[in-house]
């Protein structure tokens, strides 16, 4: 089969396209012919030497895909060869950068029809993070109001469908006057444009559309000033979540921004949730089912060929994107 390795840390020329042996599935896991795999941050920072939990290389990357069972090892009974479905693997297994990847028949959903594998692969990084910390731990309700910085990349263009369909008013930002529009058009009522911003004129705009209140919810996919400056944007009563540091940089917090307004402070990372106990398959199939009625539309960038990995990382990088960026092995 032909994949997209890593054979040592470094920029996306490190991605080519190799000739691995086809892999056989285990007892309790399936083979799938991978269609379309997902394009995520963690996969750049995994490629650099940058996240925190990457194994050493040769890797092999991608922690979401979407294709065909094609083969079943011991044990699986609940999972058909010739089923479309969408799945999860750990970070550091052998991922869906692959024509054929094996993964544990607990981690892998069945596809509506009518949903396409393309749209499927979209689903489990970015619209399942934005899912859950809306869902359970911000617990976003009808008419609050919630901050979503980078509301143009994948989770933060899912976060945005997400709260509108919640009955929440949405701010979302974004590093240019095109991406604002078009996250304008995803349905947040209102897009700032933090290219003209800086910090203290992001709040400015914040208070200004809040009467003063500050935001109810803030989800913070970028990390270091931006998780800062999230505290200081939240209201009383408020809830902060925090999923991702691609800024790698530290935050420098101060404690008075947020305990006088009693606000919870959140944390999420899909795989370690998933690693503690967390099934994903039932909000993923509620995903999926709302997808497949019409609900949600899920907004795909590019698919990149599996042999240009490389250039997906690196228009991933540029933050060009709006939306999910996508792998695609029949490409």
């Amino acid at each position: 089969m032909r994949a997209a390795m890593v054979q040592q840390f470094g920029g996306p020329e490190q991605l080519r396209l190799e000739r691995q042996p086809d892999p056989m599935p285990g007892a309790g896991e399936v083979l799938l012919a991978v269609e379309a795999a997902g394009v995520n941050r963690a996969d750049l920072l995994i490629r650099a030497g940058q996240y925190h939990r990457a194994a050493q290389p040769p890797l092999r990357l991608g922690v979401e895909g979407a294709g065909t069972v094609v083969a079943l090892g011991a044990g699986v009974t609940d999972v058909a060869v010739g089923q479309r479905v969408v799945a999860m693997g750990p970070v550091n297994e052998p991922g869906f950068y692959a024509e054929l990847a094996v993964v544990a028949a607990a981690r892998v959903t069945p596809v509506p029809d009518g949903v396409a594998l393309t749209t499927a692969a979209a689903l489990p990084t970015a619209w399942l993070s934005a899912w859950y910390c809306l869902r359970a731990l911000a617990e976003l309700r009808a008419g609050e109001t919630v901050l979503i910085p980078a509301a143009a990349s994948g989770v933060g263009s899912a976060a945005v469908r997400i709260a509108v369909d919640a009955g929440a008013t949405v701010i979302g930002t974004a590093r240019s006057a095109a991406k604002a529009d078009w996250v304008r058009a995803l349905g947040a009522q209102h897009a700032l444009d933090t290219a003209t911003l800086d910090s203290e004129g992001l709040l400015a705009e914040v208070a200004r559309l809040t009467g003063g209140r500050g935001v109810d919810v803030v989800l913070d996919t970028v990390g270091g000033q931006t998780f800062a400056d999230g505290l200081r944007a939240v209201g009383y009563a408020g809830r902060v979540v925090a999923l991702a540091n691609v800024a790698v940089a530290p935050s420098t917090v101060d404690t008075r921004d947020f305990y006088p307004k009693n606000v919870r402070i959140l944390g999420f990372q899909l795989t370690n949730l998933i690693e503690h106990g967390y099934d994903p398959r039932p909000d993923l199939t509620e995903l999926l089912d709302a997808v497949a009625a019409g609900r949600f539309e899920v907004p795909v960038d590019v698919v990149f060929p599996l042999a240009e990995a490389a250039e997906a990382h690196r228009y991933l990088e540029r933050r060009a994107n709006r939306g999910k960026v996508l792998l695609s092995t029949d490409a």
